[in-house]
């Protein structure tokens, strides 16, 4: 069953008429309502179209950590092709935050790690809810690590609140692990595609995103916090979220601007959760254009160029 967040209540009303009035069609031979529902159903396509045209950064929020909205593993399924999943970090823990493996995408081989957040209750709780802890980080390492040996290009798919912020994560080394990650990926000899496909937070989200390109789809967000914990932090109120929002410059669109991320992915007429298909399609587009002239590039120029491009992001902001 669909899912509607509170902007869309009277696209829901619209679709729940439409929905009614097929039903009364079905039951009742040779009632012909086709042109009401046509009606109903072009008003409420432009009410959707409308919405989704003018979401303001708190509504960017909550279309990105919509339930239904496809997740790593589902571009793996639609994207991949001879996908075998690798697991642990080698120390002793295989952390499902974080998923991943060698696989072939259109035809090319690859290594890919995405955050996983589960569907539902179960396999929430399976996967953290998508927050990895210190063995998620070192067992993303790792794969970048073998990556690197076997000459494959690493593909990223993030969709993370944030990494795990628990006592239990602190204690076998949370930070470290986070910056050991960034470095290497920031190391990496061979190709980096990050995409953000939901939620990017904070260094959870850095942690697999120092890629030689960062996309974007066009309703996901890339923060430093979450507004609720800048609100709580500023105003010492959470109800201040969407205040934070606007004043984080979240959105794809404010850090294309700000030359944070490289292109943005256009997402289906109410956001990927609606259209899952026409979303991963789309990810896969964007990846399969920029990916040809990073493998043509030798691992000393990508890994200047991948420098270059984060030192450049310190530089400008000065």
């Amino acid at each position: 069953m669909r899912q509607y967040l509170d902007f869309e209540k009277p696209v829901a009303e619209l679709e729940n008429k439409i929905a009614e009035l097929r039903q009364m069609a079905k039951d009742g031979e040779g009632i012909n309502i086709a042109d009401e529902i046509g009606k109903l159903s072009d008003k409420s396509e432009k009410q959707l179209r409308a919405a989704y045209a003018k979401l303001t950064p708190w509504q960017k929020v909550m279309v990105a950590r919509h339930a239904q909205r496809p997740q790593a593993l589902d571009y793996f399924r639609d994207l991949l092709t001879d996908y075998t999943p690798l697991a642990g970090d080698r120390l002793g823990h295989n952390d499902q935050a974080i998923v991943g493996g060698m696989a072939r995408f259109r035809g090319q081989p690859v290594m890919v790690i995405g955050t996983e957040r589960g569907f539902d209750m179960e396999s929430r709780l399976l996967h953290n809810f998508g927050m990895p802890k210190p063995e998620g980080y070192r067992k993303a390492q790792r794969f970048v690590d073998l990556a690197g040996r076997f000459g494959l290009p690493v593909l990223t798919f993030i969709d993370t609140s944030g990494a795990w912020p628990g006592i239990d994560a602190e204690q076998r080394g949370q930070a470290q692990a986070i910056a050991k990650s960034t470095d290497c990926f920031l190391r990496a000899p061979v190709p980096v595609v990050a995409t953000i496909i939901g939620e990017g937070g904070s260094g959870g989200a850095v942690a697999l995103g120092a890629g030689d390109r960062v996309l974007m789809l066009e309703h996901s967000i890339y923060s430093v916090i979450a507004p609720e914990g800048a609100a709580s932090i500023l105003w010492r109120d959470p109800k201040q979220a969407a205040t934070a929002a606007e004043a984080l410059r979240l959105t794809a669109q404010d850090l294309l601007k700000l030359k944070l991320i490289d292109r943005i992915i256009s997402e289906p007429v109410g956001g990927a959760q609606r259209f899952p298909q026409e979303a991963t399609a789309a990810v896969g587009e964007a990846i399969a254009a920029e990916l040809p002239a990073l493998i043509a590039l030798d691992p000393a120029a990508l890994v200047s160029q991948r420098r270059e491009k984060f030192l450049a992001m310190g530089r400008e902001a000065l």
